[in-house]
């Protein structure tokens, strides 16, 4: 079909046609915006190396230029134009995690714009096991910074439409490649500073870190000035105010005209109808599934018109880690 290939801004095409991998491809080489999926959310892809569709992601998203992106590459091989060195530990976190949902923290090369990485003296990249992903990064021929594709500081996509849905035609082109596996954001560890340091809870848990690289320091949960995507106080948040309940089982007062939804992890017994909606994350109460679920559930609540969400807290253990993390910077002020 050539070069001239037409089509609609903001259109979502099937990401399992062939053509549509090519136009994306060569959208980001041209300059512009490509929201694809990975297996941890929807991401807005630019060319890495391109300081001026990096700032169309900054004002598409509406993004303070102090948070830094995420390069995206689909080979190892591709990390020399990205970083200036890999450090021991750093290799043996690539040989057990990628490609997948593990984002490491290294010092750059200077052909990385500024803009990308805030500034800093340092980039976040990793390897996603996507085959979408991986096609498109290939496709277009460098290496993507993407951060998740919806409007800043609100719940992240887990599916071409929530990208629809918030962005719209601010962007050239979405690739529908069906719900995300994982659900939430990748796991960031920095290998930049004197020892490893967690930034970002994930689906790779800190026990599956320190079983690779020994032991690992965990970041304060709250900074104002980033170093790596998701590290503001409020972040991932629905439009609704959100309360975490104290307990699982716990409830609270609602008054007789709140008109509030609940989130609960697990199936239980009895039903409660007070509440507007109960949505439910896993009816085994399995973390995979409700981290999978997670952000979904969210946008589901906030659509309805809520007075307030309230959500059960989970166990703070392997995945319910991440989830805590995300629930917890939903609800800040």
């Amino acid at each position: 079909m050539g070069g001239e290939t037409k089509h609609v801004k903001g259109a979502v095409l099937s990401a399992a046609d062939s053509e549509s991998i090519r136009l994306a491809g060569r959208i980001v080489r041209t300059g512009g915006l490509v929201a694809f999926p990975t297996e941890t959310v929807y991401g807005l892809g630019c060319d890495a190396m391109n300081a001026d569709a990096a700032a169309k992601v900054f004002e598409a998203k509406q993004r303070p230029q102090f948070d830094p992106l995420i390069v995206h590459i689909a080979d190892p091989k591709q990390l020399t134009v990205v970083i200036e060195s890999l450090p021991v530990l750093g290799q043996r976190l690539i040989d057990a995690f990628w490609p997948g949902p593990l984002t490491l923290v290294l010092p750059k090369q200077p052909a990385i714009p500024d803009l990308v990485t805030a500034g800093l003296s340092t980039v976040a990249v990793r390897m996603p096991n996507h085959p979408v992903a991986q096609a498109l990064i290939r496709e277009a021929g460098t290496p993507i910074a993407a951060p998740s594709a919806n409007p800043f500081g609100y719940v992240s996509p887990t599916t071409a439409q929530h990208v629809a849905d918030g962005l719209g035609s601010k962007i050239d082109l979405i690739l529908d490649g069906g719900p995300c596996p994982v659900g939430v954001e990748s796991t960031i560890v920095s290998l930049a500073g004197p020892q490893p340091e967690l930034l970002r809870p994930g689906s790779i848990t800190i026990e599956q870190l320190c079983a690779v690289i020994g032991s690992i320091r965990r970041s304060s949960s709250v900074n104002e000035k980033p170093i790596a995507p998701g590290q503001l106080s409020r972040h991932y948040a629905t439009r609704t105010p959100l309360t975490i309940l104290a307990s699982v089982g716990a409830r609270p007062i609602l008054s007789d005209d709140e008109r509030a939804g609940l989130l609960i992890h697990s199936q239980t017994g009895d039903t409660d109808d007070r509440f507007t909606v109960v949505e439910v994350l896993s009816p085994t109460g399995d973390l995979r599934e409700a981290a999978r679920c997670l952000f979904a559930a969210l946008r589901k609540l906030d659509s309805l018109g809520l007075d307030r969400i309230y959500v059960e807290p989970c166990k703070e253990e392997g995945l319910g880690v991440a989830i805590m993390d995300r629930l917890r910077r939903c609800a800040a002020p």
